[in-house]
């Protein structure tokens, strides 16, 4: 959809009390498979996020991926299973996901931000000690609990990097890939991040 400049002044005007009441504030944005389905939605949500940060507010951006972790799963013959919706990941799944959301899909987003006109950059969970993860286990009617392997929940956030980069005029795109305080990688669900 292709607005007018009246359109587009309007919308501003609409938008500004929430730009005055969410200025200097940090918004994390789930950037999930539904919006990575066009080029024209995918184009539309990081316009938006580049708006956002040109006008006070630090988008943070936490995307998904399952999509393309499938897709890479597929092309290398590798069983895909869920239990209760989360993804089975076992240790040469977890190479192939944290693969799939730090080296493709996490650049695909940082050069589109950057080809906008943003300043885009990277960074996985792992990086600087960002997400700190644990084992997430699912409760089973009979109390046993399923083993996910890999898949992780999040058990705390160190803002540390996040403040450095947001403070130099960058949107930080976070694969959501945590890890354990044993070293192990986990894929952890981007609505949770």
């Amino acid at each position: 959809m292709v607005l007018t400049p009246l359109e587009k002044a309007s919308i501003l005007v609409e938008a500004l009390p929430y730009i005055r009441k969410f200025s200097g504030a940090t918004v994390v944005i789930k950037y999930g498979g539904r919006a990575m389905v066009s080029e024209e939605l995918e184009r539309g949500v990081i316009t938006d996020c580049i708006l956002l940060k040109l006008v006070g507010i630090h988008p943070v951006i936490v995307h998904g991926g399952g999509k393309a972790i499938d897709e890479m799963l597929k092309k290398l013959d590798k069983d895909i299973k869920f239990v209760h919706g989360q993804r089975v990941t076992d240790d040469e799944t977890m190479e192939i996901v944290e693969m799939v959301l730090a080296g493709k899909v996490n650049k695909e987003i940082v050069t589109l931000i950057n080809q906008l006109g943003g300043k885009g950059i990277g960074i996985c969970g792992k990086d600087a000690g960002l997400i700190t993860a644990r084992p997430k286990v699912l409760p089973e009617a009979a109390g046993e609990g399923v083993d996910l392997g890999h898949v992780g929940e999040v058990e705390r956030v160190n803002p540390e990097i996040i403040e450095t980069v947001k403070n130099e005029g960058y949107i930080p795109v976070i694969a959501p890939i945590g890890v354990g305080e044993d070293g192990r990688s986990y894929n952890i669900n981007a609505d949770y991040v």
